[in-house]
């Protein structure tokens, strides 16, 4: 890899492990298009080998935080959706699929804006676990439906929660693809080569992360997560294109 590939990549691993590290979300949809317009070959190994590093840091400092009752409703959730994502995936058209997501995530963040307020129960988790299977699976943007869910709680109860349900998530995605002979020794590297990055961008993460808890996680939350959705739209229209 040469070193506009490593200043670009890592600048954008950086941005969105402080994104992540201080609102909860947010690494795959900064880096993730990076990589794939500079290598798509490395996607999606590399990318999940290194996002698999920033959870575990965040869980070093707030793990007594984690909703885990919460999460396993979400987690039986995402294994029922991630099923259901491969069969979205066969079935629809990468743009068309990238459109409908991007949609969805746009109208679910109004609606919780304007009219309805989602509260943490079984069914909502479970519900926003299986939504959050099939779009992870589909486009590898996963986080919105289960963060919507919890935008109402406190930052070090998001952040854990959704660190759990990343690094859980993450891990069965790379066994799966070690398992179908699709995790290549190069991702392996490359993703591991970036974790400098993702541990700057957790250090820059840490005094944002009382700026975003002193009132401003919920807006903070809901901007990432739209602008995930509008990523998704722009994303259909390059494919279209």
């Amino acid at each position: 890899m040469d070193l506009t590939f490593w200043i670009l990549t890592g600048g954008a691993v950086l941005l969105g492990a402080a994104v992540q590290g201080s609102v909860g979300l947010g690494l795959g949809l900064v880096a993730a298009p990076v990589v794939t317009l500079l290598d798509p070959t490395l996607m999606p190994g590399a990318m999940l080998v290194t996002t698999a590093a920033l959870p575990v840091l965040s869980l070093s400092s707030e793990w007594r935080h984690a909703d885990l009752r919460g999460l396993s409703w979400a987690l039986v959730g995402r294994f029922v959706g991630t099923i259901g994502g491969v069969w979205v995936v066969a079935a629809l058209a990468p743009n068309t699929l990238a459109l409908a997501v991007g949609i969805m995530v746009l109208v679910a963040v109004a609606l919780t804006v304007f009219a309805v307020r989602v509260r943490s129960t079984p069914t909502t988790l479970t519900a926003a676990g299986v939504i959050s299977g099939v779009t992870g699976t589909a486009t590898s943007i996963g986080g919105p439906p289960v963060a919507l869910v919890y935008q109402h709680d406190p930052g070090p109860r998001v952040r854990s929660t959704l660190a759990v349900y990343f690094l859980i998530g993450t891990l069965v995605s790379l066994g799966a693809l070690a398992i179908g002979g699709q995790l290549h020794e190069r991702e392996v590297w490359v993703g591991l080569g970036l974790f400098p990055f993702i541990i700057a961008g957790y250090l820059i993460a840490r005094p944002l992360r009382r700026v975003v808890d002193g009132g401003h996680l919920r807006a903070a939350l809901l901007v990432v997560v739209t602008i995930s959705g509008l990523v998704l739209i722009a994303q259909s229209a390059f494919m279209s294109g």
